[in-house]
């Protein structure tokens, strides 16, 4: 049946030879093509909108398609010559159809081995007017097409030179992944523009279209490299390549470097350039756009090789009850996940951001679609209340067990991890050390509603629920509100919002649209500012977050806070230099525990961020902070009483505190050790 069914096509090929030079015209429009000319005519191909860090390096592209069209004439000429040799080697000869390989593709029919005999310039209608010449009807029932097709061919011969032919077949391919034409395959493949490809590169692509996922040679190397060296091969049959180059090249390995050409890929971060594009009006869509966006193209490669590298640490432990990442079931997200997002702390430009573990198995945005608790990571804005209050940053509060009445008569007790309490304290150390009894109680002094307003002002937008337990960070947040909050410790008192796109630019270089600058927005009293982050100083130096400063060298001014959640469910640290404010974040997308044991935020998140800085300031100098602003005091106080420093406190137990003026403590005998800004 088979053989009759080869034959019966057979014999319908050879009528389309004889009838093709006498069909009928063409329809005059190619309905639903995209284009308003006939079916043979050339049509501009979709292109992406290219996403460019603030650097110029690549880190994207927008688009239903991702194509750059690139000129024949830019191309080595054995680009283009890899493709004729093995997709249609009478290419310069015939008039679009290839009759001698036709009268080849029916011998085989015959003989039960059916095989194509597409042109070049065939493929091309076929790809480039899809609702017109459907190329995937085959068989008898593709016979229509095949004479459409074939029809449509010889008129594009007549039109159009070999050479546009060529062009545009080299920028219409689809190369798999997603990647149309062959610059962006070669991008994407190789890590370089298709005017760089070297012979074996040309002929990897040019294996492709046979079928882009049987020859990937990301996936397939070994099936993509005998393909390529049969493409060497045919080339050298040819005489567009000697014998000499053909077998050199053979010998070569596939060598693929899928993200050179875009180290610092950012999809997460695009996506959200995306939004914001077409919420300006600019379709970027359609593609054809360049857009310059606020990422730190170094920081955005550190964030993610940090958060990758942290998060298999975590599945490495002995007994990790979690599925890793590693062996993780198909279709499922269950694994370990994480987030990265770093901002400028004065411009508000977003300069990393790593929205999840892997994009191609999630989409979801962790940084600015997750609503998770903070855990701890709050607890500044409740001491930054405080002292608003009128709290001096000494004064003793007691670590102790509470019973809290709440309005529906449950009673809500208070503790930490460590299921101990540590008796009186000052709020600096109580901070430090991230105790949560002191944190409520603090709350609950300023009163969670003032510490929600405060949080409010900052720019965290989720509600703040009116609870003793928010102080502790039990009400959810945006992870990027979050980490764009503590812009207003390192700025003292400013924050600023988050920027994503510098500018946009159309095919001709024009700007199009010009993001709107974030301006600083004073939202609380510098002095408390820099109190706070004196504090936050002190928790990286001897608190919560020490694994910091096993990455990141004293050299570098950094302050944060730590964030761990009930039952170890979320895992953050939130941090600062004078030039970057970044948090991290760990959890599973399905809140349940990471681990049951040492999934803190300082052994889980803390060392994520200080990988990624240290990675950061390799090559590059810190900044420091300013001095305290007019209107704080210094006072040497005694870390165990929070009292004035007498001449018995040990040099190890004496430190600087910082007060608002008229907070400081009274004590007459030492009366000349006061003075602004620290003196003695």
């Amino acid at each position: 049946m088979q053989i009759l069914n080869n034959k019966i096509l057979a014999t319908a090929f050879a009528a389309v030879l004889v009838a093709a030079p006498a069909l009928a015209p063409l329809p005059a429009q190619a309905s639903g093509s995209g284009s308003s000319g006939a079916v043979w005519q050339i049509v501009q191909p979709p292109q992406s909108s290219l996403v460019y860090s603030a650097d110029g390096s690549l880190i994207g592209e927008i688009g239903k398609e991702w194509r750059t069209s690139v000129a024949l004439r830019a191309l080595p000429k054995y680009v283009g010559e890899a493709f004729v040799a093995v997709e249609d080697q009478r290419f310069y000869e015939h008039d679009g159809v290839d009759v001698i390989g036709v009268a080849a593709a029916i011998k085989d029919a015959l003989g039960g081995h059916a095989r194509g005999a597409s042109t070049i310039t065939q493929q091309l209608v076929g790809n480039m007017h899809p609702d017109e010449i459907d190329r995937s009807e085959t068989g008898l029932s593709g016979i229509p097409r095949k004479l459409r097709e074939q029809a449509a061919a010889r008129e594009m011969e007549k039109h159009y030179t070999k050479a546009q032919i060529l062009e545009a077949y080299l920028n219409q391919i689809d190369f798999g992944h997603g990647w149309s034409g062959v610059d962006a395959a070669s991008r994407h493949y190789f890590g370089k523009s298709a005017t760089h490809l070297t012979l074996a590169e040309a002929a990897t692509l040019a294996a492709l279209p046979k079928g882009p996922a049987i020859y990937d040679p990301i996936r397939h190397p070994d099936r993509a490299k005998a393909r390529r060296n049969l493409v060497l091969s045919l080339m050298a049959d040819q005489k567009y390549i000697t014998k000499k180059q053909a077998a050199e090249a053979s010998r070569l390995p596939v060598h693929t470097a899928p993200e050179a050409g875009m180290p610092a890929t950012a999809p997460y971060f695009v996506d959200v350039v995306r939004r914001q594009a077409e919420d300006a009006g600019i379709p970027v869509g359609n593609g054809g756009y360049r857009i310059i966006t606020t990422i730190d193209a170094g920081l955005q490669i550190a964030a993610k090789s940090a958060l990758q590298s942290g998060l298999e640490k975590v599945e490495e432990r002995p007994g990790y009850p979690r599925p890793t990442f590693a062996k993780r079931t198909k279709g499922s997200t269950d694994y370990l996940q994480g987030m990265v997002v770093a901002v400028d702390p004065v411009t508000g430009n977003v300069l990393a951001m790593v929205g999840g573990r892997n994009y191609v198995q999630s989409q979801f945005n962790r940084a600015v679609n997750a609503r998770r608790q903070p855990g701890s990571a709050f607890k500044p804005f409740v001491y930054a209340e405080a002292l608003r209050d009128g709290l001096p940053a000494n004064e003793i509060l007691g670590d102790t067990a509470l019973a809290i009445l709440m309005d529906n008569g449950a009673i809500y007790r208070p503790q930490d991890d460590d299921g101990r309490f540590l008796g009186p304290m000052t709020m600096r150390e109580a901070l430090v050390h991230s105790r949560n009894s002191v944190a409520v109680q603090l709350g609950m002094r300023a009163g969670i509603d003032s510490v929600a307003l405060l949080a409010q002002r900052l720019g965290i937008s989720t509600p703040i629920a009116p609870y003793p337990s928010s102080a502790i960070g039990a009400s959810v947040v945006e992870p990027l509100e979050l980490v764009s909050a503590y812009t207003v410790f390192d700025n003292l008192g400013a924050v600023v919002a988050p920027r994503f796109i510098e500018r946009i630019e159309d095919r001709a270089g024009r700007t199009v649209w010009t993001a709107p600058a974030s301006a600083p927005r004073f939202a609380l009293d510098p002095r408390i500012a820099f109190i706070v982050r004196d504090m936050l100083r002190d928790v990286v130096t001897r608190g919560t977050a020490t694994s910091v400063r096993r990455y990141v060298p004293e050299r570098i001014p950094v302050a944060g806070k730590t964030g761990t959640t009930n039952d170890n469910t979320d895992a953050w640290f939130v941090g600062m230099t004078p030039e970057v404010v970044a948090g991290v974040w760990v959890g599973l997308d399905k809140p349940q525990p990471i681990a049951p044991h040492g999934a803190a935020g300082g052994s889980v998140a803390a060392p994520i961020w200080g990988q990624m800085i240290a990675r950061y300031y390799q090559n590059r100098d810190a900044g420091s902070w300013d001095d305290p602003p007019a209107g704080l005091v210094t006072a040497q106080l005694d870390r165990d009483t929070g009292q004035i420093a007498t001449p018995s406190t040990p040099s190890d137990k004496r430190y600087t505190e910082y007060f608002l003026d008229g907070t400081q403590p009274q004590d007459p005998w030492s009366i000349w050790m006061w003075g602004p800004f620290g003196g003695e």
